[in-house]
């Protein structure tokens, strides 16, 4: 099995669907993602991205509401806060004062730009 993503025209995910092996391989077996597209799009029309549940590809598994950056060839999370920044190395958002390592638990708190204790 293989997992698919829809893109709209601003290559955010509507939808990831799965889709069987059979339709993604070709006689011999071999998985192929343009396959996978081709079955996806015969289907539903649209433009399709396969996602890896296991990050294997594109960086992490895509979700509704994610991103997919070409030039990452990435899926990228929807920003969780406005003070985050993108690292393209990781496809990933990192806040602006790095979580504390001490083996508390903590939220972001937006207005303050630092970590707060859960209790």
């Amino acid at each position: 099995m293989a997992h698919f993503a829809e893109l709209d025209n601003n290559n955010v995910v509507l939808r990831v669907i799965v889709v069987a092996t059979k339709d993604n391989s070709t006689a011999d077996g071999v998985e192929k993602e343009s396959i996978g597209q081709a079955f996806c799009e015969r289907l539903f029309g649209g433009t399709w991205k396969q996602t890896s549940y296991n990050n294997n590809m594109r960086v992490q598994y895509a979700g509704i509401g994610y991103s997919y950056n070409p030039t990452l060839d990435a899926f990228i999370s929807p920003q969780p806060y406005p003070s985050w920044t993108l690292d393209n190395t990781m496809a990933d958002w990192i806040p602006p004062t790095p979580m504390p390592t001490d083996g508390g638990q903590y939220s972001w708190n937006e207005e303050t730009q630092t970590w707060d204790v859960i209790d």
